[in-house]
Parts: C-alpha cells; sequence; structure tokens
C-alpha cells in the first residue's frame, strides 16, 4: 500500500512539473518527458506488470488533462511500460546505460507514434521537419533530465524495496 501511495505522489509530480515548471525552462518551446522517464523506470525496476498499470495511468492523467483522444496515450504509455518490464532481467541498479538507451527508445517511439496517428492521418506530411525541430530536441532535453531523475527514482525505489523486505520479514 506504501509503494502504490508513493508512486501515485511521484506520477503526480511528474505530470505536475512537466506541465507547470518545465514549460517555462522550455528550449525553443521544447520541454522533457517526465512521463516517460517515469514510466520506463519503473517499468524495468519493476517489471512487466508494474511498468504496465503505470504507463496506464501516467497516460490517462494526460489523456484527461491534455485533451485529445480519451485512451490514446494511456494505450500508448502502457505499452511502453509493459515492453521497458522485459528489460528487468538487464536492469542493474548501478549501470545507467541501460536506462537511458531504454528511455531513449521510448520517448522517440512515442513520438514517432504520436506523429503517425494524430498528424500523418490529417496529412501532414513533414516527418523531416517534426523529427528534426521536436522529436530531436525533445529526446535530448530528456536524457538530460534522466539523470538526475532517474537517480532520485532508483533511491526511492531502494528505499521502498527495504522497507518491503522489512515488513515482510516481520511476518515470517
Amino acid at each position: 500500500m506504501k509503494r502504490k501511495i508513493i508512486v501515485a505522489l511521484i506520477i503526480i509530480v511528474c505530470y505536475l512539473l512537466q506541465t507547470t515548471v518545465f514549460p517555462s525552462l522550455a528550449f525553443a518551446s521544447i520541454t522533457p518527458n517526465l512521463m516517460i522517464i517515469a514510466v520506463s523506470s519503473f517499468g524495468f525496476m519493476r517489471g512487466r506488470k508494474e511498468g504496465l498499470w503505470i504507463g496506464f495511468f501516467c497516460g490517462l492523467l494526460l489523456d484527461i488533462f491534455n485533451g485529445g483522444i480519451l485512451g490514446f496515450y494511456a494505450l500508448l504509455y502502457m505499452y511502453i511500460g509493459y515492453t521497458n518490464g522485459m528489460f528487468r532481467k538487464l536492469f542493474y541498479p548501478e549501470d545507467i546505460k541501460l536506462p537511458i538507451l531504454l528511455i531513449s527508445a521510448s520517448d522517440l517511439s512515442v513520438n514517432l507514434l504520436v506523429y503517425f496517428f494524430m498528424f500523418l492521418f490529417r496529412n501532414r506530411y513533414d516527418l523531416e521537419y517534426y523529427f528534426l525541430h521536436l522529436m530531436v530536441p525533445e529526446l535530448v532535453y530528456t536524457m538530460i533530465i534522466t539523470v538526475i531523475l532517474y537517480t532520485l527514482l532508483l533511491k526511492i525505489n531502494r528505499k521502498l524495496e527495504v522497507s518491503e523486505k522489512r515488513s515482510a520479514s516481520k511476518f515470517v
């Protein structure tokens, strides 16, 4: 129960930072995608099932408050969380290369899918412009923020795991 409350708070804080603080820190109207960082991090730290649920709730939060098609981001982020959860066996907390690689692949794939479903179907074919002026700068900005946010999420996850082990040992 403690983990669920803390993860819910992390999701809310990431959403609030992404929609309030980082737009004022935007470079050329590009902001980092903190929700992708949270979904991907919890996916490969905790596994497919938790990545799926966290992705669903992050996406649903984006769907509800950002308008558009209800369920689009929920489905998209759910797949991202599940896919990142498949890499749990390769996850080593000390190594930051895998998280950065997975988060960058997740951010790029989300942006490509958003382009495909939201722009290409509306006869906007300028993928080169979208890729060079929106996707790549957001990817770079997200990677810079990943180094900071990932270490924070990793510390929170470790403390929660220690707390869960401690409480589980009381009942054994």
